[in-house]
């Protein structure tokens, strides 16, 4: 059997799925994609950015597993520290589901200047509110809003984030909503 593979640029107030209740908006909205397509792990509503698109599931345990890096840029509340940065390197312990959990080590740094994204579509503050700073992020894990999660454990809250690579797969200028065919992920 012949697999297919895609990458998108998932909006803001998208959901990483196909089917599901039906005033959410969905990525088969951008695409006929083909019978059996899933995501490869997910990017919650809120988030944006590269997600890839697969039918075969084999490839899609792969890129989820620990052995690809995926790297994010955060938007934070306040201008990250230092410190902050070396907590999120070291792990720290967000909660779970109820329970908690330790985050295995990672790399996080400062990104200036800003990234370069187009204005979301939903304003998320404006400077009255204070300063914001962007970071990368770079994980082997993806647990439920995990990001979010570990940069509000620091101290600064996350107001938009983006997953930009892959593995070697980068978000590069691919537009939001925007999809691409390509033969393989190369992974």
């Amino acid at each position: 059997m012949s697999h297919r593979h895609f990458l998108i640029h998932k909006p803001y107030g998208y959901l990483s799925q196909f089917v599901g209740e039906a005033k959410k908006k969905k990525l088969g909205e951008f695409h006929d994609f083909p019978e059996g397509i899933m995501a490869i792990g997910r990017l919650d509503e809120d988030s944006e950015g590269l997600l890839l698109l697969t039918t075969d599931g084999q490839m899609s345990e792969y890129v989820r597993s620990k052995k690809v890096e995926k790297e994010y840029f955060a938007q934070v509340d306040g201008r990250m520290t230092e410190e902050a940065l070396a907590q999120m390197q070291a792990g720290v312990e967000i909660g779970i589901h109820g329970e908690k959990f330790f985050t295995s080590p990672c790399a996080a740094r400062r990104l200036d200047p800003a990234p370069a994204f187009a204005p979301r579509t939903r304003k998320i503050r404006d400077d009255r509110h204070g300063p914001t700073s962007w970071v990368s992020i770079i994980l082997t894990e993806g647990k439920f809003r995990q990001i979010r999660k570990m940069t509000a454990a620091v101290g600064f809250p996350t107001l938009r984030l983006f997953r930009v690579r892959v593995g070697d797969i980068w978000l590069g200028d691919l537009a939001p909503g925007a999809v691409v065919e390509v033969p393989d992920f190369g992974l």
